[in-house]
């Protein structure tokens, strides 16, 4: 098997679950951004960065999400626990993905519009082995995406909880983490409040 094949192997991991408790309830999976839904826009950067497998973890308002947007050739997770936080929609796409041949994820959150293809792919180019652990970092800050290795998803996976997704994880695992820098080619913003709606045209 070639790199480039092995790269096309590593699967894509969405996190779209979360409910906007901040955007007075409008679950941030379903706001539009260029005439479509954000997880349109996120679920087709992992997969023009060279993600032939992606896995979108729902939560509020699922139904909907499933009824609204284009989705077609992902595989969609439900997260019934997606109110206790990010780290229970981490766990449910690793354990999506643990009965496939995958040998990495790459995260990518559904909020993050400013980021695209281009820094997906560059973090999905430092996949080395089932050991790797990669991150984007802009101006040397890591952020997302991120790639897990199968060999870190369990250890990942006991210690997602809350909000706080696998940050205990990586900052135990900071020595192994490549960073990959991604400030020239994405902008790294939430969209967690109203006022962070500016960015959305």
């Amino acid at each position: 098997m070639t790199d480039n094949e092995d790269q096309v192997a590593v699967a894509g991991l969405l996190l779209a679950a979360g409910g906007g408790r901040r955007l007075g309830g409008r679950p941030k999976a379903l706001l539009h951004h260029r005439g479509r839904p954000l997880v349109e826009h996120a679920a087709d950067a992992l997969r023009s960065a060279g993600c032939s497998r992606v896995h979108v973890v729902l939560g509020a308002r699922a139904g909907a999400v499933r009824e609204q947007a284009d989705l077609e050739g992902c595989v969609l997770v439900d997260n019934p626990e997606w109110e206790q936080g990010m780290g229970t929609s981490l766990r449910a796409g690793l354990d999506s993905l643990a009965g496939t041949a995958a040998p990495a994820a790459v995260v990518l959150l559904v909020d993050q519009p400013g980021i695209g293809a281009e820094a997906v792919g560059r973090v999905l180019a430092a996949y080395r082995d089932e050991h790797s652990l990669a991150s984007a970092a802009y101006d040397g800050v890591r952020g997302h995406p991120v790639l897990f290795g199968r060999a870190h998803w369990a250890g990942i996976a006991e210690s997602a909880t809350g909000d706080r997704g696998a940050r205990a994880y990586l900052g135990a695992h900071q020595r192994d983490i490549t960073l990959v820098e991604c400030a020239d080619v994405a902008r790294p913003y939430d969209i967690d409040t109203a006022a962070d709606l500016v960015h959305l045209e």
